[in-house]
């Protein structure tokens, strides 16, 4: 138990550690810093709005609030597991050098942009305020979003940094991956809009299904049933599942290909 304690403090400070170095590394020579994870989002948001409400003729109400906060779920996910499929071999010369547990590596990318994703959390506030969105009871949910896209994001992370030490090609594939996977998360649009089959096929999407979450929080003021509560935490915790047997699996062999 005490070999134990030791093993999770050492780990918690070495986590600690590299999410410090990682906000230094970003926002270094930054005038503005921490603030672009609250302006980014919502410049985005208003280019976005232009080209899809003006041009496309979306009739969504509060679409820019309807557009931020599926932008931000795809973002926290998109940049999680891009920063997390190449946190083995970018660690390469640590991983020589010492015996650490080389998980600790795509779980600290997830962190640090989970604490990204809460700091642009001001941008939406924003938006609330100037929709005159009222928050409700039901935002005391928002922590359960936060656990079933972390559990989805560090297993799918697992997955990607333990296969990219072996096939580096897949960091070219899921850049274009996750370009197809914005356009199929029904962030910028309407579902109905989509065919039957189409609308079926979107309910596996695990980022649909955070994205729906959140509005329903957010735009709804209801917490979400308990269907979809446990298809996020089912896809978060199948996904976190298979994350950890595959890297347990081929960690041992990093160190020959890094």
């Amino acid at each position: 138990m005490n070999s134990l304690l030791a093993r999770l403090k050492r780990d918690s400070f070495v986590l600690t550690s590299l999410v410090s170095k990682d906000f230094k590394v970003k926002y270094r020579r930054s005038i503005l810093g921490v603030l672009w994870s609250v302006l980014n989002p919502l410049l985005m948001m208003l280019v976005l709005t232009v080209v899809f409400s003006l041009l496309f003729r979306f009739r969504i109400e509060n679409f820019p609030l309807y557009l931020i906060l599926g932008k931000l779920i795809y973002l926290m996910v998109s940049n999680s597991t891009s920063a997390g499929l190449s946190s083995i071999f970018q660690s390469a010369t640590l991983i020589k050098k010492i015996r650490i547990n080389k998980a600790i590596f795509p779980v600290e990318k997830v962190i640090f942009e989970m604490v990204n994703f809460l700091i642009s959390l001001a941008a939406v506030v924003v938006v609330m305020i100037y929709f005159q969105v009222a928050p409700t009871f039901a935002l005391l949910a928002f922590p359960l979003l936060l656990i079933y896209m972390l559990l989805f994001c560090v297993g799918l992370s697992l997955i990607l940094s333990a296969l990219a030490v072996f096939f580096r090609d897949i960091v070219h594939l899921w850049s274009v991956f996750c370009l197809a996977w914005m356009y199929l998360s029904a962030i910028f649009y309407p579902v109905d809009i989509l065919p039957a089959t189409a609308q079926k096929a979107i309910l596996f999407n695990p980022i649909y299904q955070f994205i729906c979450y959140f509005r329903e929080l957010v735009m709804d003021g209801t917490i979400p049933s308990l269907a979809s509560n446990l298809t996020c935490l089912g896809m978060g915790a199948v996904t976190l599942a298979a994350g950890i047997l595959i890297f347990r699996k081929l960690q041992n062999r990093f160190i020959l290909y890094v």
